[in-house]
């Protein structure tokens, strides 16, 4: 049962001058710290509301393996890994979409050829994201450029097959923008296309076959673009 404790003038003259002075002292003491709490609250609070793209699931990952150094192109399966060869590039905008971005991180990762996650057999960092990851690095005029294999969609085959793509931009947290997805696959419902928030634009590409067999595909990003709290 809860006590209710009446301490009221009449009440705590008749309290012990000892204990009247603790009561006293511990009152003024938690009086100085609420100002401080108030204002670590209001800054903790405003610093979350205000995170480049909101809610990040497992974007931390981007960190784990990371190459000290990157470039603007970079190859994430090797020629041993199982899968029709892929090749995606483009160029990364500034928020006015005309003025290309440099020195912007492109973190991706997606299915293997069975439409899963698998970390291969030494793998320490990022595993949830599975081997198939990597990173790459704008260069000067914006560029970039990684080759892989074309992924597979999941087993239970309700999602369409995709690569997922977060960005670290110099001053600003990780965020993600929209999947990149591929015309012509049979799961990419119009649903898919309305439900789209078009992050960083539209990540729905088309893929054509060059000579070498190899799927070529182009998306050019816009940093910000339909990005919640971009500033």
């Amino acid at each position: 049962m809860s006590r209710n404790f009446d301490i009221s003038p009449n009440k705590l003259a008749l309290l012990p001058e000892f204990f009247l002075v603790c009561i006293i002292n511990q009152l003024d003491t938690a009086m100085k710290k609420l100002p401080v709490l108030l204002i670590l609250l209001s800054v903790c609070g405003f610093s979350q509301a205000q995170k480049v793209g909101g809610s990040c699931e497992n974007c931390e990952l981007i960190y784990e393996g990371m190459p000290k150094e990157l470039s603007w192109q970079t190859t994430i399966a090797d020629a041993e890994e199982a899968g029709e060869r892929m090749e995606i590039s483009g160029i990364i905008y500034q928020k006015d979409g005309k003025t290309p971005a440099s020195g912007v991180i492109l973190y991706v990762y997606h299915t293997d050829v069975k439409g899963e996650y698998t970390p291969a057999a030494t793998q320490v960092h990022g595993r949830r994201h599975g081997h198939l990851r990597g990173w790459v690095k704008t260069d000067a005029q914006g560029r970039y450029k990684f080759n892989s294999i074309r992924p597979a969609a999941y087993p239970i085959r309700k999602f369409a097959a995709h690569i997922h793509p977060i960005i670290k931009e110099p001053t600003k947290n990780e965020y993600w923008i929209d999947e990149y997805q591929f015309e012509g696959d049979s799961l990419l419902t119009q649903k898919d296309r309305d439900s789209a928030q078009n992050r960083g634009g539209s990540g729905i590409i088309t893929l054509t076959k060059n000579e070498k067999g190899t799927w070529m595909g182009k998306r050019d990003i816009i940093l910000g673009k339909n990005v919640p709290n971009y500033r």
